[in-house]
């Protein structure tokens, strides 16, 4: 299950082209069964709809008046939170950032959308975009809230351009865990309450475990239970 990054937006200049054609025509996404008007915006639900997944657009419109958002809106609204017991999100860009490239890309989107995600309690937001590791505290409008979700940036699959290896210094309290290294990330759901993420650095010659952290739900914490 996939989302659009910068990559994919294949625009050459002078010559022209239709933005995200080939993403759309190899990457047919399951955007019709989440009712979305677009193949770059969607949702899904796994363990029975225990989970379910937002895949956010970070390129194509999310202000309040556009097609993404009104969906985004509705999508929620029709969640069962009895039922569904986790709620994640996806996006390229991140929210969230201490590393000195990419500065700012995913701010524009935080502030159309941040608000929105935050009373829904999504458990946590995982973003790519920086070719390094990062994992922040639960977070809203910039700092520590205990109902806010974890940001993890987990751009650090592997590409052409090299890890991005500058950091902010002093490092952000809101950032707990940073990394320049290649790797992958894993997410466990234990049960309707706890879930593990782990992520593996890869050039160790080993599997290791460099990073974990136990998340519980924000539905099983009393005081996310009002919208403060």
């Amino acid at each position: 299950m996939v989302t659009e990054g910068n990559h994919e937006i294949e625009t050459i200049p002078l010559i022209g082209s239709t933005p995200f054609k080939p993403y759309n025509a190899r990457y047919h996404m399951p955007y019709e069964e989440s009712t979305s008007p677009s193949n770059l915006f969607y949702s899904f639900d796994v363990g029975g709809g225990a989970v379910h997944v937002l895949m956010l657009g970070s390129y194509t419109d999310f202000d309040s008046s556009s097609d993404q958002f009104k969906w985004l809106q509705a999508d929620l609204a029709k969640l069962d939170r009895s039922k569904t017991k986790w709620l994640f999100a996806l996006i390229h860009a991140p929210w969230y950032n201490s590393n000195k490239a990419h500065q700012g890309d995913g701010e524009d989107m935080r502030k159309a959308m941040e608000e929105t995600l935050y009373a829904a309690r999504v458990d946590a937001v995982f973003a790519g975009h920086v070719h390094a590791y990062e994992r922040f505290a639960p977070v809203y409008n910039s700092k520590k809230n205990q109902c806010g979700p974890l940001h993890i940036t987990i751009g650090d699959g592997g590409n052409r351009e090299g890890l991005a290896n500058k950091y902010i210094n002093p490092q952000p309290s809101i950032s707990l865990f940073r990394e320049a290294s290649f790797g992958h990330g894993q997410l466990q759901v234990a049960n309707g309450t706890h879930a593990l993420w782990s992520w593996h650095r890869n050039d160790d010659g080993e599997a290791v475990v460099v990073d974990n952290v136990w998340i519980t739900s924000l539905l099983s914490n009393p005081a996310c239970h009002k919208k403060n």
